[in-house]
């Protein structure tokens, strides 16, 4: 068994409830400073608003909230100097800070924990960090749109297959291809945009669980930390981390869009598909097969929802049977959010890069596009048209076409007219206007079709909405 620590190091900070210090071992499963430490900006931040309050509201003289106002800017600039000595005894980022105030100022900083705990104070500091957050993600996601939009705009009538079941079925654009990502990234953004709003509550000032006795100001902090309001609740307060959880939620479902289309770009760069060339950038080679230029970021990135949601159910876990108020359980939240969030922004940086590198090789989309029969729906929509058939009449009428031209080894473009009427004597020659690709994608005006004007009123919108 390990030694105590020492009594006085380790318990100066929280009282002289304890004769002896932690075993060794309880300092190491208890201390979070090793993580925590990422929030001493957002620490900082609440301890000089709450600094604040507490001389505007008479519980602290003007000269030691002065002190203590300076000698927390002293510190923010050692930590992010690199000079500021971190200590595991100290457990955490708020006693840390506390602890070389004091050794800057004196009795004062004693006097700055005044009507607070760091259950409150953990819970403004963790949720300034994760809106922190919600605002990088927000500025990500607008550049990855941004570059989406501009493939868009290139190849707004560049014709490509679409597909169900990863087998073609009907010509669509590049470009409507390129906007159906935008669409799935600016749901994302409004998820980002409306979780910052629910969590844009401020949890200072709640105290250990009960609220305090002091007269404090919690709209004045509130306000001094651009929330828009005090959290109305001293229990939620203190053991909420809904806040987290939403972050994780959406950053999942956002890196799960990015790996459906990091699976595209590992499927559009084969040698079988050929339908975009990746730079340089964003490829590796082979140790022993040197023809090969691997999509090595995008499988990376196909991957990344695996972290993400991992630390999304890790969350989910540890909240999931906590009753109120704060538990020490809750000091496992952190690291999968840091991880998430340090996981999602490299994947938006990695993504934009490759979506606005990216080569479509046109020749091959188009080639693509006439093949697999992709104009038989156009055929079907023909017969209900033109020959007034029921659609599912339509839809075995087309399908024995298919058939034959199957058998044929050809396209429905190249059989003859006799051939379909052998299927349907009322066949006329105007069918064949139908079956070529670029008239079927000019033909898919519906709003939000695939048809080049379509595509352009699409980023027409979205190029003003991310300005």
């Amino acid at each position: 068994m390990s030694k105590p620590a020492n009594s006085k190091a380790a318990n100066q900070m929280w009282g002289g409830r304890f004769a002896e210090g932690p075993d060794a071992i309880m300092t190491a499963i208890n201390a979070s400073i090793g993580f925590d430490k990422r929030l001493y900006a957002q620490d900082i931040a609440g301890s000089r608003a709450h600094a604040a309050m507490l001389s505007a509201t008479g519980i602290l003289n003007n000269k030691d909230a002065e002190a203590i106002g300076e000698g927390l800017l002293k510190i923010l600039s050692e930590i992010e100097s690199g000079n500021f000595p971190f200590r595991i005894e100290y457990e955490d980022i708020h006693m840390n800070v506390e602890a070389r105030l004091k050794e800057m100022i004196g009795e004062p900083a004693g006097r700055l924990h005044t009507a607070r705990s760091r259950n409150d104070q953990i819970a403004v500091d963790f949720r300034l960090w994760v809106r922190d957050q919600c605002d990088a993600a927000i500025t990500g996601l607008e550049a990855l749109m941004r570059a989406f939009v501009a493939q868009a705009e290139a190849g707004a009538d560049w014709v490509m297959p679409g597909f169900t079941h990863l087998q073609t079925a009907q010509p669509v654009t590049w470009g409507h291809h390129m906007m159906a990502y935008v669409e799935m990234l600016g749901r994302d953004r409004s998820r980002f945009i409306d979780a910052r709003i629910r969590m844009n509550e401020c949890p200072l000032g709640a105290g250990a669980l009960a609220g305090t006795s002091f007269p404090i100001d919690r709209h004045m902090t509130a306000k001094a930390l651009g929330f828009d309001r005090p959290t109305a609740n001293s229990l939620d307060s203190v053991s909420d981390r809904d806040f987290a959880l939403e972050f994780l939620s959406t950053c999942s479902i956002c890196t799960m869009h990015l790996s459906r289309f990091a699976e595209e770009l590992v499927i559009w760069s084969s040698a079988q598909f050929r339908f975009i060339q990746l730079s340089d950038k964003w490829t590796t080679g082979s140790s022993i097969m040197p023809q090969k230029k691997n999509p090595d970021a995008a499988e990376l990135l196909r991957a990344k929802l695996g972290r993400v949601l991992g630390a999304t159910v890790a969350l989910f876990t540890i909240m999931k049977g906590l009753a109120l108020t704060y538990s020490k359980d809750m000091q496992e939240d952190k690291e999968q959010v840091f991880d998430a969030a340090d996981t999602l922004m490299l994947a938006l940086a990695a993504m934009t890069g490759m979506v606005s590198d990216m080569t479509a090789n046109r020749k091959i989309l188009a080639s693509a596009a006439a093949s697999g029969f992709s104009t038989a729906t156009d055929l079907a929509d023909w017969l209900v048209r033109a020959l007034n058939l029921p659609f599912r009449d339509a839809h075995h009428v087309t399908g024995t076409l298919v058939a034959m031209a199957e058998k044929k080894g050809c396209d429905l473009s190249n059989l003859t007219l006799a051939e379909m009427q052998s299927v349907h004597a009322a066949i006329k020659i105007e069918v064949f206007d139908v079956l070529g690709v670029e008239n079927s994608i000019r033909s898919r005006m519906s709003y939000g079709g695939t048809a080049p004007d379509q595509v352009r009123t699409q980023v027409a919108r979205w190029k003003a909405a991310l300005r």
